[in-house]
């Protein structure tokens, strides 16, 4: 029986997935969304802003952050050991102050709360250049 990869080396494996296979994570976040931590049912994420993150104000567009509370949930299962992730079910964004602007980075930190039977349960928040709470989210897959 093979080992069981840390988390960390895990989480990112599931992410290149994604990148692979998916057709809108890698259009929003190839080579600009990097794993810097994991471990069992948290994942710590950095993002670096584009332009094509942003909305007409120069700010960072409030579907990104919704793609990455969905991509960090999922990542946030994936830490427990699950390469399927599952389908969403629900995603809410609550959006405090600005996330930032082309140039700046976002951090983001996905939880998995509680995985179920049939359900995962996770949070997302976020934290700006200036270090203050940006956003928040939730994700049930």
């Amino acid at each position: 029986m093979p080992a069981k990869l840390p988390p960390a080396r895990f989480v990112r494996s599931v992410l290149k997935s994604f990148m692979a296979e998916s057709g809108l994570e890698p259009r929003l976040f190839e080579q600009r969304l990097r794993v810097t931590d994991a471990s069992e049912g948290k994942v710590e994420l950095e993002l670096d802003i584009h332009k094509d993150h942003t909305n007409r104000l120069k700010i960072i567009h409030g579907g990104t952050i919704a793609s990455m509370v969905d991509l960090g949930g999922s990542l946030a299962v994936a830490s427990m050991g699950l390469y399927a992730t599952g389908v969403s079910t629900d995603l809410n964004v609550t959006y405090l102050s600005s996330g930032g602007k082309v140039g700046d980075k976002l951090w983001a930190t996905a939880t998995c709360e509680k995985i179920g039977k049939t359900l995962a349960f996770t949070t997302v928040t976020f934290r700006n250049s200036e270090g203050e709470l940006s956003a928040r989210g939730s994700h049930t897959k």
